[in-house]
């Protein structure tokens, strides 16, 4: 019973570092992206790439959510997670939409230490306006599944959606 209890207490403790862990990102055009930068505001963090059909797929999606409630609500940033040529990806996210902010993952897996391992792709994360860590998917998402998340069907705006697990963490 106390091993049960000593391992519900650090899970507790590892998902309350996971929320609390900001991140502080630099995209394409040299702009710096700290989630501390966005209280207030819907942060959406997406992982790509470009061998990815799926995450071809809802690049278009997620830049329709990005025109729709960019800057008043919510910012989106994509981080492309394959990048042998800077230049080819960053031309590459242009030809397939992408029309939001793009970072480029390095090779020591700075990029993606704030948020914990990416397992698959596309993954998108989303964090409320007062910074917490409130969804996690592995999948596609489209404009209208972030906005169930960010809006919500039948919520006030700014209430935050069902918490998945921050990826590793009660996955089996």
């Amino acid at each position: 019973m106390i091993r049960l209890f000593k391992l519900c207490v650090a899970a507790c403790v590892v998902l309350a570092v996971m929320e609390a862990r900001a991140f502080d990102l630099s995209d394409t055009e040299g702009k710096r992206h700290r989630l501390s930068d966005y209280k207030g505001k819907w942060v959406v963090v997406n992982f790509w790439a470009t061998w990815c059909t799926p995450c071809i797929k809802e690049i278009p999606e997620i830049a329709e959510y990005y025109r729709a409630h960019f800057p008043s609500r919510a910012i989106v940033i994509g981080i492309a997670t394959d990048v042998d040529d800077a230049a080819k990806t960053i031309q590459f996210a242009k030809k397939v939409g992408h029309a939001y902010p793009l970072v480029l993952a390095d090779d020591d897996g700075k990029v993606e230490k704030p948020f914990g391992k990416v397992r698959g792709l596309p993954t998108t994360i989303v964090f409320d306006p007062s910074g917490k860590r409130v969804y996690d998917r592995t999948g596609t998402v489209t404009k209208r599944s972030l906005e169930d998340v960010t809006v919500g069907k039948g919520r006030a705006a700014g209430a935050s959606a069902a918490v998945s697990p921050p990826a590793g963490v009660g996955a089996s």
